[in-house]
């Protein structure tokens, strides 16, 4: 397994190669780092319960899931109670969504990429064009393929769904939407969809190593419907300069909706930089020499291993975690504490189980 983890950052690291030559035409010089506007209140420990929760949608065991019985399903996680399971084995999306009772919350998780080809949907990134509108907002464009895993898969309305029923059981409390890489990105559209339908108060967004996903319009909108957004960027990493910024097409280019807090490590210390409300802020992560962006730093979030646990091919894992699961919901061999809802889809069917069947 250790070989296996080891060869594949390798492959990852050449096609960081290829990645940072095409990305330099889209940014300029190297700039100082100076601490940004203060005005946001970034909760640092709120941060450190989320990535938790963004890394323990990767795990593959879909029964551990169910129960919240995970390797990675305890520390500042550990009292969360599972209200919904949401899977779709052929398009290799996984979420979850139940409550954090410390945090009155309910919790959205969207898992990100798992597959072995990492590096090659890093690539396609490069070539992205925003290539739809978004509905009701004119002139927003944003990516499709982001677009469209939320929106036009069982995640809508599974998760819909499971946020209505939390909230009828727990009251009107707050939604917080999260996830990693590609999965930060489903959950911006996530939260984007809830705050519309819920409102701009009662929804939070905190994403962690998240690409950019529509224009600069459809930033301003995202930001006045999500106000209270956090894109958290760890060091060098390669994904949050994806697909590609171009300062001198900006009304045509991908850009960044506010607000980045850039994450550095040192030997002794981690800071937490606040970045503008611009979204693009030239004195964060985009300071940076575009041949130190790392597909390593992409990986790790505040200490917290942010890959799928597994390094099967996507659909095969799950389609194996998804029979085993099923096996064990149908001869009661599990057994969760609370309603627990189900959705599966495997071969474009939908299969429905709820713990109080």
């Amino acid at each position: 397994m250790r070989v296996r983890r080891f060869m594949g950052r390798w492959r990852r690291v050449g096609a960081a190669a290829l990645v940072l030559l095409l990305l330099s035409a889209c940014h300029g010089r190297e700039l100082i780092v100076e601490n940004q506007d203060q005005s946001l209140i970034y909760d640092q420990t709120l941060a450190k319960t989320l990535v938790e929760y963004a890394s323990a949608v990767y795990m593959t065991d879909l029964t551990a899931l169910y129960t919240w019985t995970c390797s990675r399903c305890n520390d500042l996680t550990q009292d969360f109670e599972m209200r919904s399971l949401i899977v779709d084995v052929e398009k290799c999306l996984q979420a979850f969504v139940g409550i954090a009772h410390n945090l009155n919350s309910i919790i959205v998780a969207i898992r990100g990429t798992q597959e072995n080809s990492v590096q090659n949907w890093i690539e396609d990134l490069i070539w992205k064009q925003l290539d739809i509108s978004y509905p009701n907002m004119p002139n927003a464009k944003v990516h499709s393929g982001f677009f469209s895993s939320y929106n036009n898969t069982i995640l809508r309305f599974a998760i819909t769904s499971a946020v209505r029923k939390a909230r009828k059981t727990y009251g009107d409390i707050n939604v917080i939407v999260t996830g990693h890489s590609m999965g930060g990105a489903m959950a911006a559209f996530c939260a984007l969809d809830l705050a519309i339908s819920l409102g701009s108060d009662n929804v939070q967004l905190m994403t962690f190593g998240q690409p950019r996903v529509g224009n600069a319009v459809f930033a301003s909108y995202f930001a006045k419907y999500v106000p209270n957004t956090i894109r958290l960027v760890h060091g060098h990493d390669i994904v949050p300069h994806l697909p590609p910024y171009f300062s001198f097409l900006s009304k045509r280019t991908y850009h960044h909706f506010p607000r980045e807090v850039w994450i550095n490590d040192s030997e002794d210390k981690t800071t937490e930089q606040i970045c503008n409300a611009s979204g693009e802020d030239p004195k964060c992560c985009r300071c940076l020499s575009i041949l130190s962006l790392s597909i390593q730093d992409h990986f790790t979030y505040l200490g917290v291993d942010m890959e799928a646990d597994d390094w099967s091919t996507c659909r095969i894992i799950t389609a194996q975690s998804v029979e085993r699961l099923q096996k064990d919901l149908a001869s009661n061999i599990i057994m969760a504490k609370n309603d627990v809802d189900v959705s599966i889809v495997e071969n474009g069917v939908q299969t429905d189980w709820s713990s109080s069947r």
